[in-house]
């Protein structure tokens, strides 16, 4: 999937400056290979084939029975497990409801979800003290309903989560103390519920083969080196342009990842989500026009196979060029379009198009993407494994509450 060509073919860089990074860069990964090798980055441990849940399969088994599964969670621990089920729908015979924020309309949207008796309900926080999740627990759900039914998947330690699982004698899974949240999709977080949706696991997972694959690597490289440079020109601000919207919730994974692995002591990026073709009429006059501060990454989904016809009985002649064509063919028309005036103005752009929607696709580009940040957070001299402005303003919120 992830070919040399296919990243920022348009945006030639060359110079001493450029290929000193380039030889820079070189030399961090093949530390960071060293570190993996000799399991100094104990979280990178769950993208191994090797690594071993704690789970069985039994446990799969016994939850395996109901058609729902109703996650809460907040943040990494859930939108791993949101952007596999966005991604990988098709495949899924199961229906999935995700609760990821405090809203009283979450409320309305429980109520809907037909068959409660049939469901199975996974609460995720890796603290085990996450207060928007317990919130959510303790005013949406029935206790009657999570009797027998509830999954914690949580560190094992004293936790409010802890105290609700013993209480209802809930079935417990081990959260790594080692794996932060945004980086557990392959860990228990995103592997349990991947579990319950009937997907192959070990698909998902191939670090060892992808680190030794030239092509992935080399495309790894040239993309750190192009993000780095473009970061000294104080072109920070890093869009998805997105044209699928299976694809949303892994822009949103790729946003959390990006922001809170690498921003912080004033360094990073700002990572947005952007959506095509909508934003054609709100964004792209800006992202054309406005400052040049973004470079963009395009999402799409190339063997996408869309039934939707234009009927040829409502087009007037005016727009006939568009008769008998399918929706695929407008949507991938205008991606096209936006590529080539970005070629024309010189902004920035990679595209990853996504050939197949199975578990080896999307466990590549977690990869990868979880591998570029950490070599550019060695870049920019930052720990991309905390969070410290965030744990202040949980500190302080329950401060608020106390």
């Amino acid at each position: 999937m992830l070919k040399k060509d296919n990243f920022f073919k348009n945006f030639s860089i060359k110079g001493k400056e450029y290929n000193a990074d380039i030889k820079k860069i070189k030399k961090i990964f093949e530390s960071l290979k060293k570190d993996l090798k000799n399991y100094k980055i104990p979280l990178l441990e769950s993208y191994s084939k090797d690594y071993k849940f704690g789970f069985s399969r039994n446990v799969v088994k016994k939850y395996s029975k109901y058609n729902n599964i109703i996650i809460i969670g907040m943040g990494g621990s859930i939108q791993g497990a949101k952007s596999i089920y966005s991604f990988l729908k098709k495949k899924i015979k199961k229906k999935v409801f995700f609760f990821d924020n405090l809203d009283p309309n979450l409320n309305v949207e429980y109520k809907k979800i037909k068959n409660l008796k049939n469901s199975c309900f996974v609460v995720i926080s890796k603290s085990g003290n996450t207060l928007e999740t317990i919130t959510n627990l303790s005013t949406i759900f029935s206790k009657n309903l999570l009797k027998n039914k509830l999954i914690v998947i949580t560190e094992n330690k004293e936790s409010d989560l802890m105290k609700i699982a013993k209480k209802y004698n809930a079935e417990f899974i081990e959260h790594k103390k080692s794996i932060g949240g945004r980086y557990s999709v392959l860990s228990e977080a995103g592997m349990f519920p991947a579990a319950l949706m009937g997907l192959d696991l070990k698909k998902f997972k191939n670090l060892k083969n992808l680190i030794k694959n030239k092509n992935f690597a080399s495309s790894l490289i040239i993309n750190v080196a192009t993000i780095y440079y473009l970061k000294k020109k104080d072109i920070k601000n890093s869009v998805i342009l997105n044209y699928d919207s299976n694809l949303n919730d892994l822009g949103y994974w790729y946003q959390q990842l990006v922001a809170e692995s690498l921003g912080k002591k004033n360094q990073g990026f700002n990572p947005t989500l952007s959506f095509g073709p909508k934003d054609h009429h709100s964004l792209l006059q800006l992202y054309l026009d406005g400052p040049k501060d973004k470079f963009f990454t395009f999402f799409n989904f190339s063997e996408r196979k869309l039934k939707y016809k234009i009927s040829k009985n409502i087009i007037p002649n005016q727009i006939k060029f568009s008769k008998n064509k399918n929706l695929e063919l407008v949507i991938k028309a205008q991606c096209e379009a936006t590529k080539n005036i970005f070629k024309l103005k010189k902004i920035p752009f990679r595209q990853i198009n996504f050939r197949k929607k199975n578990e080896e696709t999307l466990g590549e580009i977690f990869t990868f993407f979880v591998l570029e940040t950490i070599l550019l957070s060695r870049l920019i001299n930052v720990n991309p494994f905390n969070q410290p402005a965030v744990e202040q303003i949980k500190r302080e919120t329950r401060k608020i509450l106390s």
